[in-house]
């Protein structure tokens, strides 16, 4: 009787536990160079959080508007400064390095561990995520978006889980720098309106991928890494 009694619990506090914890990871973007000497500090933060588990997904996007200094980041792309600009302009603010986005919500400097875990800890209760999925598909990817409120674009990321830079100039010249899920392409799949869907791609730049589902107001309403199953995934993108 005690063995069914605990079973029962067991299953009591797992059904009351709150969606989004189950359903994706929250999606850390970190908007870097490696010309600015304030953003190790955040990129050695984005490393620790790739290490720490499946419940959140960080990926670094290194921008342009640094490389008219001494040194050209090699992994610098003109739409990871076209994302950072459109969240400047939803956040009324500007555009900075390094600056973490939690979620498509909310902006903060991305070296300060407490803030950002905080963030994160707050978009984990956000409420239920669409589910989606990415997966191999012969040569190309088949992204499964299902069925949910709103409406947004399916976005496919491209990225390396590391790298290991030597910077010979510019503000971090002789440092040599560890970076996690550097972003090598975005792009823009389709719309979504509310239906469940499937997208095909050929795969993008970089030696994995995710998929994130964005709403038009910025919010990230899906997300997932390729070959990622998500519980009752595939029940919901029936």
């Amino acid at each position: 009787m005690k063995i069914v009694a605990l079973i029962s619990a067991a299953l009591m506090l797992y059904a009351v536990r709150p969606a989004a914890a189950l359903e994706r990871p929250v999606v850390v973007e970190l908007f870097t160079s490696q010309s600015c000497s304030s953003c190790p500090p955040a990129e050695a933060l984005i490393g620790r959080l790739a290490r720490e588990g499946a419940d959140v997904l960080p990926l670094a996007f290194h921008v342009t508007y640094w490389n008219h200094l001494d040194w050209r980041d090699p992994y610098s792309l003109p739409a990871a400064t076209a994302r950072q600009n459109d969240y400047a302009a939803r956040f009324g603010g500007s555009s900075y390095t390094p600056q973490a986005v939690i979620d498509g919500q909310a902006g903060l400097v991305g070296s300060d561990e407490a803030a950002l875990r905080a963030a994160i800890a707050q978009a984990r209760n956000a409420g239920p995520a669409v589910r989606v999925s990415l997966v191999r598909d012969g040569t190309r990817l088949a992204a499964r978006v299902g069925p949910g409120r709103g409406a947004g674009r399916v976005l496919l990321v491209g990225f390396d889980p590391s790298h290991t830079s030597r910077v010979l100039r510019g503000e971090n010249a002789g440092r040599t720098l560890e970076q996690a899920n550097v972003v090598r392409a975005i792009q823009d799949l389709g719309p979504w309106s509310g239906s469940a869907a499937t997208f095909e791609a050929a795969a993008p730049a970089g030696e994995t991928a995710a998929l994130l589902l964005q709403a038009n107001d910025g919010r990230i309403l899906g997300a997932a890494r390729l070959g990622e199953r998500l519980a009752g995934a595939e029940e919901g993108l029936r």
